[in-house]
């Protein structure tokens, strides 16, 4: 079994889920002999001050730009844009659900529970687990013609509560161990959805280690689809995993490996953590290397996904970065091999395909003390046609490799915040430039050749351009491309928060 893995994840914040406090046990009648209390009651506590309203920003017009947004029926807050082979464009609405812009419509459509959503998995006899359901849309990829794969954000909460520690803790609770992962949502002609779940998990005795089963992933942190081998790649919470783009809906099926999910790979580092840090950093305040430390297993958020035109996936997380060789292992895109791809990704001889893009100062097979790490915090991956891959950090600005996972080069200073917060990537297949958007406000930068290209406050107002880039897609469905940009929203000194917005590009 994994070590709990260390979080280090600079990505949007969820707060905890907060379950209402049990309520205050009565004693019954006192005792004859215990004279009541004669304190007066207290009245209650006045309600908390409404919400200020949020600010709906007027759309910019600026040539080769379309906007949309919460005037249009989007979202508030916007975590992923995409568009399917219709043309379609869908957006990742937090808890609001899921959005569609259908093709020649100038509204949103929303989507949620009520309307086939399934944030959830199933029971082994295939019935919806017991307990409360938590909704939070929080990745997308087009797919074929009116059909979208949806990934969602599990049951937050702390130590046990959290769905990725769930199953293996100490009071197992399927509302939370079952909930998350992804959907494959297709859009009928009157409007309605229907949806297959992909339940992301092992059943019994398919992991060697784990005979009673495995449940980790939760949280579908990006999408990516693959027409060429009918493959959906899921970035998670702690690996990352495979679906059948052709999935049937089996409900029973029990996570069996007939079941249309293969989970999970992750090419994760062991390391040391510290294990006393408070009560160390109070004893050697100027020499973290006295800390005391245990050994862990690295492995958190996989926000990079990237298809490369091999048929392999370029996937990135929280320390370190793989080719996940599902194609080239064995030549094959008709008889593509995952687990052959597994090995090639975790197992000892094959740590020259766990890349450190951001190096630590001490690789493997030695383990880096938290001192001598430096994460690289991977918030996307894009690949170009000729096979390069560009892989975005949250902290560490933009690096290029070749396509064996050289690094060519690194960007920060140059990009369009000056400092290298990037949040998503995108390859543009009408000339290889490469967009990149800021994580904590700047715009957009767009890489070609030796020269980037800034688009910010002239192009989006001061409004947009302090927003979270949440992610940039590339839709290619029509006789155009379109570069779609998904700017988070944020909350502002004054606690009011800026809806997010979705931008469409059609320029060259």
């Amino acid at each position: 079994m994994d070590d709990p893995p260390v979080v280090e994840n600079p990505g949007p914040q969820t707060p905890p889920v907060t379950n209402p406090p049990p309520e205050t046990p009565t004693t019954g009648n006192p005792d004859p002999e215990t004279p009541p209390n004669e304190e007066p009651e207290q009245p209650p506590p006045p309600p908390p001050p409404p919400a200020p309203p949020p600010i709906i920003v007027p759309p910019p017009t600026t040539e080769g730009w379309t906007f949309y947004g919460v005037n249009e029926g989007g979202p508030q807050k916007v975590y992923g844009v995409s568009a399917d082979a219709s043309g379609n464009l869908w957006v990742a609405g937090g808890e609001e659900g899921l959005f569609v812009l259908r093709s020649g419509e100038a509204r949103f459509r929303r989507y949620t529970l009520e309307d086939g959503l399934r944030p959830y998995g199933y029971m082994p006899d295939g019935g919806t687990p017991p307990g409360p359901k938590y909704l939070k849309v929080i990745s997308v990829a087009g797919g074929p013609a009116n059909t979208v794969f949806v990934g969602y954000e599990g049951m937050p909460g702390d130590g046990d509560d959290h769905c990725e520690a769930n199953w293996d803790g100490s009071h197992p609770d399927p509302a939370r161990y079952k909930s998350g992962d992804a959907d494959k949502v297709m859009l009928m002609p009157d409007g309605t959805i229907d949806t297959v779940h992909y339940d992301i998990f092992s059943g019994p005795e398919i992991v060697r280690d784990e005979p009673r089963g495995r449940e980790k992933l939760c949280s579908i942190l990006r999408i990516a689809y693959d027409a060429r081998t009918h493959s959906v790649w899921f970035g998670g919470n702690h690996g990352f995993a495979w679906g059948d783009a052709n999935i049937d809906p089996r409900p029973a099926c029990n996570g069996q490996l007939n079941c249309g999910v293969f989970e999970h790979v992750h090419p994760a580092l062991n390391a040391w953590v510290y294990s006393n840090e408070r009560e160390d950093r109070e004893r050697y305040p100027n020499d973290p290397s006295q800390w005391r430390v245990h050994n862990a297993l690295l492995t958190d958020a996989y926000y990079g996904v990237g298809v490369d035109p091999s048929g392999d996936v370029w996937f990135g997380g929280s320390d370190r970065t793989t080719r996940f060789r599902y194609v080239t292992s064995t030549g094959s895109m008709e008889n593509p091999d995952y687990f052959q791809a597994q090995v090639m990704t975790e197992d000892t001889p094959y740590a020259w395909n766990r890349l450190d893009i951001w190096p630590d100062a001490v690789g493997e097979p030695n383990m880096p003390r938290p001192e001598e790490r430096t994460s690289d915090h991977v918030s996307g991956i894009a690949v170009t046609k000729d096979g390069s891959v560009w892989v975005g950090s949250f902290s560490r600005g933009l690096a290029q490799l070749t396509p064996e996972g050289q690094v060519v080069r690194r960007l920060s200073t140059e990009l369009a915040d000056r400092r290298g917060l990037v949040s998503s990537v995108a390859a543009d297949p009408i000339n290889g430039s490469i967009w990149a958007g800021a994580s904590w406000g700047g715009g957009v930068s767009r890489v070609k050749d030796n020269t980037v290209a800034h688009y910010g406050v002239p192009v989006f107002g001061v409004e947009l351009a302090n927003s979270r880039i949440s992610d940039i897609q590339i839709d290619m469905s029509g006789s155009k491309r379109r570069v779609l940009v998904g700017f988070m929203g944020y909350e502002r000194s004054d606690k009011r928060w800026v809806t997010g917005s979705i931008g469409v590009y059609v320029g060259d």
